[in-house]
């Protein structure tokens, strides 16, 4: 199985990035620019999160339920199943 501390890792030099986009707005707002410029930041920082979930999102499923589908255990196999379909449903709720 992937260890999922090196997975995660990964995507920190994102969040951080975003985390600059983040502040980047904040002073925007300060300055009180112009609001289109300031939706345009925040679509791009939304984007940018949906990339880092993606990433995380495809690493659990090549990882931890590839593993467990492939592994004997019919109740783990049915645990990661159901897992994944509540998560996708949760996905859909929220948008």
């Amino acid at each position: 199985m992937i260890e999922q501390k090196t997975i995660h890792q990964e995507q920190l030099t994102a969040l951080k990035r975003i985390e600059g986009q983040i502040k980047g707005i904040q002073k925007m707002i300060e300055e009180e620019r112009y609001c289109v410029d300031i939706i345009t930041q925040i679509h791009s920082i939304i984007g940018a999160l949906y990339r880092v979930e993606s990433n995380i999102f495809r690493k659990h499923i090549d990882g931890c339920v590839v593993h467990a589908l492939k592994g004997k255990s019919e109740s783990e196999k049915e645990k990661k199943i159901d897992e994944i379909i509540a998560l996708i449903q949760r996905f859909r709720r929220s948008h």
